[in-house]
């Protein structure tokens, strides 16, 4: 009794029952603690656990769908970029067909221009040839008129005669001007 006997101050019990009594409710409020309120903490933390990893997977779900969506606008700018390029190139290529065919159509332009030129000129080449064949062989038979003092009217001697001097002038023009300026100058 040795233990009994222990001075507890005013902590000691009047009786004896009361130890059992305190043992005996302390055990019921553990039981009860255990059976009632641990339950529901532990669910609780379950489903905050949960909700706290039912989160980080949706976090890491999502992050994973924005990266995928990231790739694919990184590949949907890389095919807007490629084409883009196409494209440019395209215009490059037509912008150097249209300027090709512009140079040829200018060419043709230029040369069909030069061609009507050449007709034009040729042309009044001709005429301006005709018209001095005239004035020359009107100045000729006037002059072989003089000089031999009749009169040359037959046109058709008269056409023949100044062809025959322009031919002849036309192949010996050297000869042609020695002969005039001999005929010019009486030395």
């Amino acid at each position: 009794m040795a233990l009994l006997e222990l001075n507890l101050g005013p902590l000691a019990p009047e009786h004896p029952i009361e130890i059992i009594v305190g043992i005996v409710l302390v055990l019921l409020l553990t039981w009860g603690c255990a059976k009632f309120i641990v339950p529901r903490f532990e669910d609780m933390y379950h489903e905050r656990s949960e909700a706290v990893q039912g989160g980080i997977e949706r976090a890491e779900k999502a992050q994973a769908e924005a990266r995928a969506a990231l790739e694919q606008y990184r590949a949907q700018l890389a095919g807007a970029r490629e084409e883009a390029a196409k494209i440019r190139e395209d215009a490059k290529s037509q912008g150097a067909q249209i300027l090709t065919e512009m140079r040829e159509q200018a060419a043709s332009e230029a040369d069909r221009i030069s061609a009507r030129a050449r007709l034009q000129i040729s042309a009044e080449r001709e005429q301006a040839v005709t018209e001095l064949r005239t004035q020359i062989g009107g100045l000729a038979t006037d002059l072989a008129g003089r000089i031999v003092g009749e009169s040359l009217d037959d046109d058709a001697r008269v056409s023949a005669t100044v062809d025959r001097f322009i031919a002849d002038l036309a192949k010996e023009p050297a000869a042609g001007e020695r002969a005039g300026a001999r005929a010019v100058d009486p030395s």
